[in-house]
């Protein structure tokens, strides 16, 4: 649609009726425009996330201050469309936005696009921009949602002689409704070369920024790793088409921040203060996340339970922003240097698992239950440790102490059907927790499934913790450590839930979209 049509058929049209300023009214004539250099423009692309039965988040950036529109419709071709204000972007938010549509019709798609007004003159409109995505049904309905996480780690960025950040093409090829990145949406301790010479002596050649090319210490810097990774024509493609659910871990700050991290001694770093550094890495999240915010009272929570109709809740927790410092993780009993999720987030994700009536609980981990992932030594010498295992396979102690109370609380309350994603370590992998083999087994088993990385080096695999007896059923890592992206050892995980037979299906996939291991879970009876 040509823009003069798209101005009277559009905003212009009925403007009084849905509260548009003045300047928007019927009568008045758009702007002249030679050249659309002098509109508004949404260089990153649109984005929608955190979508319910009848609501959605959408996201948006300027490339320069103006005001934030929307029209949505139910029909593809808006030959029937509502519109929607939304905030003035401006410098303090990077230009960033968003407009959580409420009220929109249960169980429908919905196309969108995005608009920006000029604030230097308000009669000047962008070219709309589209999007869409998948609320939530009212009744049982074949669902699709795919996962992953960690993207540009490791100094692996865009490389358009490669094909990009090809993972995220071959996501949006499964047409999933959901995605659920699991953190380390950016690598902002990873700089980022412009080249980098492989083993097999060809060149690996990255887009580079100011930002990427060093540690990200200003917020403009952690904003900059948010820009670049949105440089990429898939990642782009993808967010206008799949609703996102992103949760955070460390790289979003530093690698392996918690109050015990300590930069004194790393030369990249002019600025030494963490809490500092955490705060200028929450404030970027935020302004990029297309998630819905939490309020006032906890403005800056993550962790939150998006319902996705009646056969599936999504609980994302957040594992890195209560936990007490990395230490060797074996206090004999909670107390502050424990902590992992800290008490109001158990008691709020226990009373929505017990609330739940979906038949499918799915529990968004920023890093796995069982697995080792360690943090380097303590100045006496001692393992510390980053997750949740500890290294010893015996009884739970220190963080498994937190763990251990939340899957005995789940077994008390006959809580049924919990599945947990995670992503993390950088492979992929199925494994089965077996409180019979377990050193401290008061709980039901369950199944944890990871995948990644959706664009980093590949590691692994990490050594199993049989605290909580984990088997690992399949797993698949590269040989070398800091494997890139050309080598295929990047992947993704698929969810199919079955509206007839309310059967989940787990299959981890690689770059290629091949399955490589699948498994069908069986809902139980309440």
């Amino acid at each position: 649609m040509k823009r003069r049509d798209f101005v009277h058929q559009g905003l212009w049209v009925g403007a009084a009726g849905f509260g548009i300023p003045r300047i928007l009214k019927a009568q008045q004539a758009p702007a002249a425009i030679t050249r659309d250099t002098q509109r508004p423009q949404l260089p990153h692309g649109v984005a929608s996330g955190d979508v319910t039965s009848d609501s959605g988040i959408v996201w948006a950036r300027s490339d320069r201050p103006a005001r934030l529109w929307v029209e949505w419709s139910t029909r593809e071709d808006f030959s029937e469309v509502r519109r929607v204000p939304g905030p003035h972007l401006l410098e303090d938010s990077d230009y960033t936005g968003r407009i959580d549509l409420q009220d929109l019709p249960r169980g429908q798609h919905i196309h969108y696009r995005v608009l920006l007004q000029d604030l230097g003159n308000e009669r000047v409109m962008s070219e709309p921009v589209p999007g869409r995505f998948r609320l939530a049904p009212g009744i049982p309905r074949d669902i699709r949602l795919v996962w992953s996480g960690d993207t540009a780690g490791q100094g692996w960025g865009i490389n358009p002689e490669w094909g990009g950040m090809r993972l995220y093409e071959q996501m949006r090829r499964a047409a999933p409704d959901l995605f659920l990145h699991c953190g380390d949406t950016i690598y902002a301790d990873g700089p980022i070369a412009p080249e980098v010479r492989l083993k097999d002596g060809s060149v690996w050649r990255n887009l580079v920024t100011p930002e990427v090319s060093k540690v990200a210490e200003t917020l403009d810097e952690y904003r900059g790793r948010y820009r670049y990774n949105l440089m990429d024509e898939h990642v782009r493609r993808f967010a206008s088409e799949v609703a996102q659910i992103w949760q955070w871990d460390d790289h979003e700050v530093t690698n392996n921040w918690s109050p015990s991290k300590d930069l004194s001694a790393d030369a990249r770093y002019s600025e030494k203060r963490v809490p500092l550094l955490t705060a200028r890495g929450t404030r970027a999240f935020l302004e990029y996340a297309p998630l819905r915010r939490h309020g006032d009272v906890e403005s800056e929570r993550l962790y939150r339970h998006i319902p996705y109709g009646p056969l599936l809740d999504v609980f994302v927790i957040d594992m890195r922003s209560y936990r007490g410092p990395n230490t060797d993780n074996l206090q004999a009993a909670q107390g502050p240097d424990s902590v992992l999720l800290g008490k109001p987030q158990i008691a709020w994700l226990l009373d929505g698992l017990r609330r739940s009536r979906a038949t499918w609980k799915i529990i968004a981990s920023d890093m796995p239950l069982g697995l080792q992932v360690p943090d380097g030594q303590d100045a006496a010498g001692r393992a510390r440790w980053e997750a949740v295992a500890n290294g010893e396979d015996g009884p739970a102690r220190g963080r498994e102490l937190e763990i251990a109370h939340l899957l005995r609380e789940m077994k008390r309350s006959r809580i049924r059907n919990v599945v947990w994603l995670t992503a993390d370590v950088h492979y992929t992998a199925a494994h089965y927790y077996d409180p019979s083999q377990a050193r401290s087994g008061d709980f039901d088993a369950f199944w944890e499934f990871v995948s990644g990385p959706l664009h980093a080096g590949s590691f692994g695999p990490n050594k199993p913790d049989s605290t909580f007896g984990l088997q690992v059923v399949y797993q698949k890592a590269p040989p070398e450590a800091n494997a890139p992206p050309s080598a295929g050892f990047q992947f993704f995980g698929q969810v199919d839930i079955d509206a007839r037979t309310r059967a989940m299906t787990v299959t981890l996939k690689d770059l290629e979209g091949a399955s490589l291991y699948r498994k069908t879970l069986w809902a139980l009876p309440w």
